[in-house]
């Protein structure tokens, strides 16, 4: 108990001492110019992803990517989903992008079917590289991004092994998107 009066003071506080020292304008700055290397993949977008698991057929899907920038151009926010012939929702993903200037990396923060994590990001002077860890190996996505096409593949990466091609998934840029910017809580 003679700890729980300090707590709840400090817990206070400190939201309040955050709001005083203001905004970082260096650091957003460097942020929104580091997502400007994401740009191509802003938009709306339409195709069809393809994967196979080892011994497994095919499954192909309707692939649709949604991607906008957040917080005045410091992040960029991607909505996936994946239907089926049949219209229904089999893949639905979100995830934010965003850059440390501190450290100069960018990371994603991905959240798809039960599952979360943290993934270091590579842009591209063409597109973008993504990781995720899987014990001693790595899956590996490759994005290759043109003004009206996205394709995108995905490779099982391990030791003293040639990578397995297991995802491609190729996009039409169907248009712009003010999301996820647009349409905010009005003031009043």
């Amino acid at each position: 108990m003679k700890y729980l009066l300090p707590a709840l003071a400090l817990s206070i506080a400190l939201p309040g001492a955050a709001l005083a020292q203001g905004a970082d304008t260096a650091a957003i700055a460097a942020q929104q110019a580091a997502m400007t290397k994401l740009a191509p993949m802003r938009g709306v977008w339409r195709g069809t992803a393809v994967s196979q698991q080892a011994g497994a057929p095919e499954h192909r899907i309707t692939q649709t990517e949604r991607i906008g920038t957040f917080l005045d151009g410091t992040l960029t926010v991607i909505e996936g989903k994946g239907y089926e012939a049949d219209g229904k929702v089999s893949f639905h993903a979100f995830g934010v992008i965003s850059y440390d200037p501190a450290t100069q990396k960018y990371w994603l923060t991905s959240n798809a079917q039960g599952r979360s994590g943290k993934f270091p990001v590579w842009p591209s002077d063409t597109g973008f590289v993504w990781e995720i860890p899987a014990g001693p190996a790595v899956i590996r996505y490759t994005a290759t991004i043109t003004p009206t096409t996205w394709v995108e593949v995905g490779d099982y990466v391990a030791p003293n092994a040639p990578p397995r091609r297991f995802f491609r998934m190729e996009l039409t840029r169907l248009g712009d998107t003010n999301w996820p910017e647009a349409a905010g809580v009005p003031r009043e």
